[in-house]
């Protein structure tokens, strides 16, 4: 992968610049027209990036099938990346990615836009075309209020339609990004964006850490991060994992329908909004004081030579146990869930998704 970083204006760097990706430098736009009321002009600079990067002769040499752009609060998961975009010929036409989880906003915008925040994919080929006609076609579109929507703009003139791949998140949301995360699509998380907008993807923890924390899994099984997989433990309680993020023992047997929707513990990006307004399928949260999940945030992980298995500990986050008068017995004693897990590269490869885990409960009496 080689990478750049497009900034307005030159800045000073420290002496360890050279861990950095390489700078660029936008071109002087002011001679596009930008007419929103709200927006910045700014975005006419960013969604000439793919074209600028071109001309900069930055690939001179190199073999590339893709270019994949985002913004700078937005993290790839990089092999989850690689593998979404080997499923698709990059010698043909394609602009990969996906929408916002806010069904206004898409109606504000468009359902048939790659949303930049969570970054999205143009094949080689796709790249050259555009930036024969891009600069022309941004001429047409001063009414437009960011970037990625004048990329669309520009993808829509061409011909060329969106490829939705659900693993990129543009995230518009705010609250407790739990429920999402706990309910992963049946695919491979590829990004995340808006980082510092909602609460850190693990409790007590600044934004920075609890994405640490969360790609440290990603070091043995990168297809795995945060697949659910959902069991049962003699028809008393539901447990739901989602591998490297969190599991969940949830008293009674609550389906699979229902626990692969994703409860809101989150807020649309719209305060106004309501659940009706996401634009995918959401739970609500138990009403039942029985069936509160007990959650164990994923705390380590090691790979286990022997049984050639992933081996992550997942901890509870509180001891505390909601008031059940339930006679099924209680979860709550639990204060360690350990997790087995053979690592499976070629997983999204085969016609089934199923991960076998085993399971092991760590009491307290």
């Amino acid at each position: 992968m080689l990478g750049f970083v497009w900034l307005d204006d030159p800045v000073e760097t420290a002496t360890d610049d050279h861990l950095l990706p390489p700078i660029r430098i936008s071109s002087d736009t002011s001679n596009f027209p930008y007419s929103h009321p709200t927006g910045d002009r700014s975005a006419i600079r960013i969604t000439r990036i793919v074209s600028e990067t071109l001309r900069s002769n930055a690939f001179k040499d190199r073999n590339i099938h893709w270019l994949v752009m985002c913004d700078d609060d937005t993290v790839f998961v990089p092999d989850n990346l690689v593998r979404v975009l080997n499923k698709y010929d990059h010698r043909q036409f394609y602009y990969i990615g996906s929408i916002s989880e806010s069904h206004l906003q898409n109606i504000y915008f468009s359902y048939n836009m790659a949303y930049g925040g969570g970054g999205f994919a143009i094949s080689y080929p796709l790249a050259v075309t555009l930036e024969k006609m891009q600069d022309q076609c941004v001429m047409k579109y001063p009414n437009l209020y960011g970037s990625d929507d004048r990329m669309h703009a520009c993808m829509a003139e061409l011909g060329v339609p969106l490829t939705r791949e659900p693993g990129f998140h543009q995230f518009d949301i705010y609250g407790d990004p739990f429920g999402l995360l706990a309910a992963h699509p049946v695919t491979p998380l590829v990004s995340l964006h808006h980082l510092d907008l909602f609460e850190p993807v693990f409790p007590n923890m600044t934004p920075a850490d609890a994405v640490n924390r969360l790609f440290e899994p990603t070091r043995f099984d990168s297809a795995a991060i945060a697949q659910q997989s959902i069991c049962y433990v003699e028809g008393k309680w539901t447990v739901s994992v989602s591998w490297g993020f969190a599991v969940q023992v949830i008293r009674g047997v609550v389906t699979p329908r229902e626990m692969e929707l994703p409860a809101r513990t989150f807020q649309n990006w719209y305060p106004s909004a309501d659940y009706k307004e996401f634009s995918f399928n959401t739970r609500a949260l138990f009403r039942q004081p029985c069936q509160k999940p007990f959650v164990y945030y994923f705390s380590t992980v090691r790979y286990d030579k022997d049984s050639e298995r992933t081996v992550t500990d997942y901890v509870r986050q509180t001891s505390e146990a909601p008031q059940c008068k339930w006679k099924m017995e209680s979860p709550e004693y639990i204060e360690r869930v350990v997790v087995y897990k053979k690592p499976d590269p070629s997983l999204w490869n085969k016609v089934s998704n199923l991960n076998v885990l085993i399971v092991f409960y760590v009491c307290n009496y």
